[in-house]
Parts: C-alpha cells; structure tokens; sequence
C-alpha cells in the first residue's frame, strides 16, 4: 500500500533538520541512506537500460542482456517494449534492486555520438513513445525508472564540463519534449546530466524547476548523475533532491551545515526529503516491503547460472501493459506502487529476448536473396571475426555481464543442423584494441583451471586474499584493509605462434611481466576524471611478446591503488594478426563455394562507449574489403552489420542484402537466425538516418569550442536537417523492408481542426495500405506534418504519430494514427507559451521521413482563446 502525503509529512517530522539533509546524499554508490527512525531502510539503484547489473561489477553475476536501446527504438513496438520492461523490472526484483536508471532520453543530434546505443532515436516523437513504453513496463512491477540524462547530453566529448548552447524553442520542442512524455508516463525519478546549459551546469539548473516540477509536475525525485554535483548551496536550493554517489560529496555534511547557516532554506531540503520518502513509500521502503530485503553485497556465488524461475515474471507481467493506443502513454500515474512480490515464471524469457531481436532487426536492402530457404542450402559460408564474437552491448557503465551470448555463427549453426553445412571464415582481424584474456586463451596459474588469478596484495608484496576470476576485466577488485597493489597472473595458452600483443589497462604505477621479463612499466596518471574511463574502461598499454606455440607463459600485471585512479585492472592479449590478403582470399574462397555467404562486420568497444564521440564513421580498411571479396565471390551475399549506431557503408549496393543488427543482446544470434531464414520477420525501422558518407550530415559537431557546444542547426537534426539541406542519405529515418510489399492508398484526415495550446482535440488520421506481396507481413504507418507558408522556422516536415498494421497477402487495411494536438503547435519564445499558427497545413504519410506517397491539406484553425 501507498504513503499518503499526510503520513509523509508526519514521518518527516520526526526527523531534525540535519538528519532530513542528511537523508539527500547516497550511502554508497549505489545505496541511498537508511533511517531507523522512520523504518526507512536503503533504497538499491543499479545501471541497466539493456540490462540490470546490479550493485557490482563482477563476471560471476550475469544478467538477462536485452539489445541496445537503439535496436529497442527500432522495433516502433510500443507494447513489445513495455513487455520488455517488465522482463527488466524482475530482473531488478531479483537482484533485489529498486531503481533502475533507465531508459536514456538523450536525443541522436550527430551520428558521431558515441553513446547512441543507449539512446533511444534521433526523433523526439519516437523517443518519447518509446521510453514511456519501457518506463510503463519497468513500473508496473514495483522497480522505479528514472529518465536520464536531463538535458541536452547528447554526446560525450568533454561531457562532464561541456556547456551546451540551445535556443529555447529547440529545447522546448526538441529535447526536452522526451522527458516531458516520461513524466506523463508517471516515471519515478530524473536524472540530472554533468553538462551545463546554456551557462549553468544541469544539477544547478533552474530547468529542474520549470517545466520539470512546475509545469509538468513532477512529483518524484530528481537524482544527481553520479559525481554531477559539484557545489553545494546553488545545487541545494535549485530542483535536485537527491545527490549520489555517497558518503562523500558536497551534500552530506556540507549541505547540513549550510540549512544550519541558513544559506540553504529548511524549506527546500524538506521538500527534496518528502520527495525522497514518497518514493521510498512507493517502493514499500518504509515500515517493512512485500519482498524480502535487498541482499548485502558479498561473495557472488561461483558458477551462477540462469534460472527462467528466477528471472522471468509472470504472463501478466509479461504481456502487454496496455493497448495499442498511444494516448496509454498520457495517462496519470498511478497512486500507489503494484506489488512488488516476485512472481513465479511462466514465460520463456530467452524466447522473449529473441523476438525482440527480429523486431529491431532492419532489412536495409534486399534483391531477391532474404529470407534463405534452409531447405535448399547444402553449404553456407559465414565470414567475419563479429560472427563469431558478435558484439552484443556496447561500452560503459550501462555494461552487465550476459548469462549466455548467442553468436551469429551459434544462431545459424543452430538453424541449419542437420539441413546444411556451415563454414566459418574469421577473414582479416578488424581494426581494434586487444581482447581482454578469456577462459579460452589462458589458465588460472595455481589452480590449473580456466580464467585467471586476482590477488591483492599489500605494502610489503603480501597477499591479503586470492581468487579466481573468469577473464581478465576486472573492474572492482575487492578491497581490504591495507590493499596497496592490485595483481592479476594468467597462464597463456598460445594457438598460434609469432608477435603477440600484450597489455594492462588502468591508471597509477603499473607494469607487465612475461616468465618474469618486464615488458612495460611506469606511472600512468589518469588522464580524465570521467568515472566511465576510470571505472570501466580505462585505456591499455601494451607491450610485444613473441610466443611459441605448445608452450605456456606466465603472464603478470600489476597495478598500485592510488587515490583518484580508480581499482579498474584489465589484462588484455591478442596474437599475431593474419596476413590480410590471404584471409581475404580465403573468405573470397569460401564464399565462391557456398550456397550463401553471411559476412558479418561491425565496431569495437573503443569505437562506441561511454565517455567517447567516434572520430569517423568508418568501419576500417579490412572490414570494408573483406565485404567487397564475399560479395564479389558469391552474389547470394547476406551483409549483417553489427553497431549501435550508423557506419558507413559503401559497398551497400554490392550485397544480396543488408541486415542491420544493433547491439543485439544475448540471443542476438538467434534472432538474426531467425530473420535470415524466414522463421521471422526483420521488423524494425530505421530510428536514426544512416548517412553514406559522414560528411554529407548535416550535424556532426561533438567537440566544444572553448567549452560550449553550440546546437546551431535548432529544430533541424537528424532527418529534419538533411530535408533543410535537400540531400539525400543512405537511408531515411524510418526506413526498413520486409518480406513483402505494400501499396499506400489513401489518407483521409479531417478538413479542419481546432488546435490550442497543445490541448486541443487530437487529430485523427487513417491511412489505407494493401500487402501486394505473397506473404504475411506487418507495416509501420509513418504520419509528418508540414507547415508550407510559416512565418516561424520549422522543418519542412516532421513525424507527428506511427501504427502498425498487419495484413495477409492481397489484404487492405486501415492504419488509424494519432497526431496529438502539441504536434500542431510551437514553443512561443516571446510568450513563454504553446502556441498554434492557424492556416494552411500539410499531412504526409509514407514508409519514412524520406518516401512519403500520400498528402492531404488540412486547415487549422487557431482557439478563440489564443
């Protein structure tokens, strides 16, 4: 059952005025503060937009890893997505946390952003929809979302000090637009970015104030992101209640200090506290919860493995939340939290998972070659390194460890047993940095077993404690009293004899020995303070060895603790690269001899992460001729491309086909299985444009220039700035094929509508589409406006509402859309208001931002009360 406001308020009255600050500022990293006297026991946050991690950064303890959010963006499901939510609030529940920071709002502006995997789209409409959705999902189940990065963090080049310079309109119309449709949705908590705008850093942001709590009203809690808050009394009285990480920060004490000074009002800190206390009410925090208590962090347990009773929820927690009806995602919050006990499972949730990857998956092109009838193959030929090691996430702090990763070679191998043969050719090494050491290349050095031994070590070279670990990224290494030196021992097994590369990531006085030869050694001082790099990915030194093979090395890295560098220890390896020209030859070979080739090609960990923009769009030299060598040797040539973002491609109109497969989660290669078969359709639609060069974009800036970035272009990213600029992209926004066709017939919308404010009667408009293919198939029903003779600056066209329609082969059906009535309005500047310009306007519909065959005028006219 819910707190009333009335209880919270007697309850906060209980508290002194130092203990209510107190309350504001985390315990740990990922805990906030208890309060006995309340029965207010600790709330448990973790990262999670494609899966929940949980309180450590530990290989043992692995999570359900559902695709990226870009390939969630792509499904245009809104009810596919909300399952998916549920499926991440059990998760949570199971790994007893109570708040997950999801999903990330941030818009797509450039497509060097190097972060957009965990970014939803390039299009406010779509990313408001589609993180309500989740958002609706995650809550219904008793876990707190929270809406993430408020505002304007759309890149990540100096993203911790960058002062990002947007005119209100865009701000208004554009980012803000998202985290307005989550508070509608009912979201829990807001995160607060590390940028400033226009001026004034984020966690100080009047911007937390109005619209967020104001106009919007929000009543929940807005969070810092971690480390944001870098003062006290200007962060203190603005709209942040809640600071994190803790114990350590400028709140805490500090923030006490200065209610007792009266530099911050009594009042503002209760209002940040009651805010606090209604979120721990309705996570059942206060006076006892329906489920048991999070658990303390400890030893995870060896060997721990994926139990669908423990990690699934219920059908009903499991199937869609709502209808199709868009207008779900409008409608109030509920007063109190659903029960958050744990349901017993009934639904297969990797059966779930891999359904969301054929939903994301796009089919960019196609010339006769998709779906493959496994029934008529003999040999198939599967190429490249990501075939074999698919990328499923992308880098950061949102990372978690897979309970199980499907491959694209798994998923196929599965698909053709006992029908065909399949082969797989690696091809030339892609450009990237060493892999960290796995169970496969090396050994535990005292226990024999795969993986490596951890030891910790003090002063004096004793050990404290020694383990053994899986692989050799080991992001927080436990610490002791007395822990000076961090070291991790592998025994290498090389299978392929010549240079080897040999590495240590992390910061401080490291070094790396080989049989006791010293390979590298020095201090190597931090060269950010971004925790993305200091935690979780923190660059590598590296160093040549030459290995036999049939004869192990004892590989050793040292790192000593310092304060400001972090605990993160990586030990990398990566052996000889292959003589490029004859991996070509070899793919070139094995494509010739096959039935059908799948290349798969796509980017590495430091080419997409937090903490970093992309310098180019180029998947590299090698990968880009080891698609022109398959696709010339064998025409029946499936191209899959494995990023989270766009990539230039510029042997797209060689292949049979393109398939575009995101960051695809644990059963990406499942998934992909199923849609290069037929067993599935490739239902997703572009939620980004794909460029074919980066310099035909028309928004590309992520580098500050002393310190501000400047979002020039206003209104028109993505789509909307190559429509201003009138050039054409490799694909639209929108874009994406099936395995059938459609005709567009009709568009019917009404003569006139009445508009204002945003409160006017939402537009209803129908579109009529036949399947003039010969199979079953479902289309998504794009809807644009366009303003021809405005007097203000807006976009030639912009999308203003999506259904999607199912249909058998001759079938005509009826997509209804809504437009709701803010599309038909502006963001007054002069007046500080929504506004709407009576007159002529235009509706589109089509298959994306790019191919819209319909148009009807539509006349609107302005409220008697504007």
């Amino acid at each position: 059952m819910g707190t009333s406001d009335e209880e919270v308020d007697r309850l906060l009255g209980k508290l002194t005025p130092r203990a209510r600050a107190l309350l504001l500022t985390g315990a740990t990293t990922w805990r906030t503060k208890a309060e006995p006297a309340l029965g207010l026991r600790e709330l448990v946050m973790s990262d999670g937009p494609a899966g929940v991690r949980g309180e450590a950064w530990d290989e043992r303890i692995t999570s359900v890893l559902l695709p990226s959010a870009s390939a969630l963006a792509a499904t245009w499901d809104e009810s596919l997505v909300e399952r998916l939510g549920g499926l991440l609030a059990a998760e949570a529940r199971r790994k007893g946390v109570d708040v997950l920071l999801a999903p990330t709002l941030n818009l797509h502006r450039s497509p060097l952003g190097g972060r957009h995997f965990e970014c939803l789209s390039e299009d406010p409409e779509l990313t408001g929809r589609i993180g309500a959705a989740l958002i609706r999902g995650v809550q219904a189940h008793g876990v707190a979302a929270t809406a993430k990065h408020y505002v304007a963090n759309d890149s990540e080049t100096d993203r911790l000090t960058v002062d990002v310079r947007v005119g209100e309109r865009a701000l208004r119309e554009v980012y803000l637009a998202p985290f307005e449709a989550a508070v509608a949705a009912g979201v829990r908590l807001v995160m607060a970015g590390y940028n400033a705008v226009n001026g004034t850093t984020m966690t100080a942001h009047a911007l937390l104030t109005d619209p967020l709590k104001s106009e919007w009203g929000f009543d929940g809690v807005v969070v810092s992101d971690w480390g944001a808050v870098r003062g006290t009394v200007d962060t203190a009285r603005g709209g942040l209640d809640l600071a994190m990480p803790g114990p350590d920060g400028p709140w805490g004490e500090a923030l006490a200090r200065s209610v007792a000074d009266g530099d911050v009002p009594e009042e503002a800190v209760d209002d940040k506290a009651r805010r606090l206390l209604r979120l721990a009410a309705w996570l059942g925090a206060m006076g006892g919860r329906d489920s048991p208590l999070p658990p303390p962090v400890g030893e995870p347990r060896g060997g721990q493995r994926f139990s669908v009773r423990a990690a699934s929820a219920t059908r009903d927690a499991l199937r869609p939340l709502t209808t199709d009806d868009p207008r779900a995602a409008e409608q109030p919050r509920v007063a109190e939290r659903p029960s958050a006990r744990a349901p017993s499972a009934t639904r297969d949730v990797r059966g779930l998972v891999r359904r969301a990857v054929a939903a994301g998956t796009v089919l960019l092109a196609n010339r006769d070659v998709l779906p493959l009838d496994a029934e008529r193959l003999g040999t198939v030929a599967v190429i490249g390194a990501h075939a074999a090691r698919t990328r499923a996430q992308g880098g950061g702090s949102a990372g978690v460890f897979p309970q199980d990763e499907v491959s694209v070679l798994d998923g196929i191998r599965a698909a053709l047993r006992g029908r065909a043969r399949v082969v797989h050719v690696p091809g030339p090494r892609p450009d990237g940095p060493a892999p960290p050491l796995d169970q496969e290349t090396c050994t535990d050095p005292r226990s024999g077993l795969p993986g490596v031994l951890l030891r910790m070590l003090d002063a004096d070279g004793r050990e404290l404690y020694a383990e053994r670990r899986l692989d050799g990224r080991l992001l927080e290494p436990r610490l002791m009293p007395g822990a000076h030196t961090v070291e991790i021992g592998a025994r290498l097994r090389p299978r392929t004899a010549g240079r080897w590369t040999l590495g240590v990531a992390g910061f401080g006085r490291m070094s790396l020995t080989l049989d006791g030869r010293v390979l590298l050694e020095g201090d190597f001082p931090p060269v950010t303070d971004d925790p993305a790099v200091v935690h979780v990915n923190p660059p590598a030194q590296y160093a040549g060895a030459d290995l036999p093979t049939g004869r192990d090395a004892l590989l050793v890295a040292r790192r000593e603790l310092a304060p400001g560098t972090g605990r993160a220890t990586v030990v990398v390896a990566a052996p000889p690269a292959p003589d490029a020209t004859a991996s070509l030859a070899e793919a070139a070979r094995a494509a010739t001899e096959a039935d059908a080739a799948v290349v798969v090609v796509g980017t590495t960990e430091h080419g997409e992460s937090e903490g970093y923009d992309r310098t180019d769009l180029a998947l590299g030299a090698t990968q880009d001729a080891l698609v022109r060598a398959v696709a010339a040797a064998n025409p029946r040539t499936v191209a899959v491309v494995n990023s989270g973002g766009p990539v230039e491609l510029p042997w797209r109109e060689r292949v049979g086909a393109l398939l575009l497969a995101w960051f695809p989660g644990q059963e990406g290669g499942a998934g992909l299985a199923d849609v290069i078969f037929g067993r599935a359709e490739p239902g997703g639609r572009l939620p980004t444009t794909w460029p074919a060069a980066l310099a035909d974009a028309p928004v590309t800036r992520t580098r500050p220039d002393g310190g501000r970035l400047a979002y020039d272009e206003g209104l028109h990213l993505g789509y909307r700035g190559w429509l201003r600029h009138r050039h054409t992209p490799a694909y639209w926004f929108g874009h994406g094929l099936g395995y059938t066709t459609w005709s567009y017939d009709e568009l019917t919308v009404p003569v006139r509508t009445t508009a204002t404010a945003g409160t006017g009667d939402d537009l209803t408009v129908r579109v009529r589409v036949r399947n003039t293919g010969a199979r079953a198939g479902r289309e998504v029903v794009q809807v644009y406006l366009a303003r021809p003779a405005s007097v203000l600056d807006r976009p030639v066209r912009w999308l203003a509402g999506y259904a999607a329609v199912r249909a058998r082969p001759g079938e005509t059906v009826t997509a209804t859309v809504r437009v709701p009535a803010r599309a038909l309005c502006h963001w007054s500047v002069a007046e500080h208001a929504w506004r709407t310009e009576a007159g002529h306007w235009r509706v589109l519909a089509g298959r994306s931002a790019g191919d819209v065959p319909l148009a009807a005028d539509l006349e609107v006219v302005r409220a008697p009360d504007e």
